[in-house]
């Protein structure tokens, strides 16, 4: 798993923004710290709470100078969707093909669901150098970050 110190792994994926665009980390770095918000599934109800929860908190995140990102396995025309029910003012990171989920190692599989390799509940913040300065990973998909500790990390 990735760890505080490491280099984040780079990436370029689809992002939904209401429309969809691309996204390479190592490209969205350079404009100030990185804040990747890993969730399971779009229109689950803790994934919509804890995505709410970061849109309420945008402002502090942003006058930071951070960027937010929620990132899922779901496919960009989903997480567009899931965007406009919540509302949510920011970008989406698609990672249906896992590659993410998985050089982040942070992969689990709803058994029950019959779902699996999607990504645990967690949390990187990622500064200008591209190195993790933040990392929460959560093996139970109920328990949600702590969203205070997330904006100190992101300042």
């Amino acid at each position: 798993m990735v760890s505080v110190g490491d280099a984040a792994p780079d990436f370029t994926a689809p992002i939904a923004n209401g429309d969809i665009d691309e996204i390479t980390l190592s490209e969205a770095v350079a404009d100030g710290p990185v804040v990747l918000a890993f969730f399971p599934g779009a229109f689950t109800s803790v994934c919509s709470h804890e995505m709410n929860t970061f849109q309420d908190r945008l402002d502090e995140l942003t006058d930071a100078g951070a960027t937010l990102y929620g990132v899922s396995i779901d496919t960009p025309f989903s997480q567009n969707a899931f965007r406009d029910e919540l509302g949510l003012e920011f970008d989406l990171v698609s990672d249906s093909g896992r590659e993410i989920v998985d050089a982040y190692d942070i992969s689990m599989d709803f058994e029950a669901l019959g779902v699996p390799n999607v990504a645990k509940r967690a949390v990187f913040v990622i500064d200008e150098n591209q190195e993790v300065t933040y990392a929460w990973v959560s093996d139970d998909p109920g328990v949600e970050p702590d969203y205070d500790e997330v904006i100190d990390a992101a300042t």
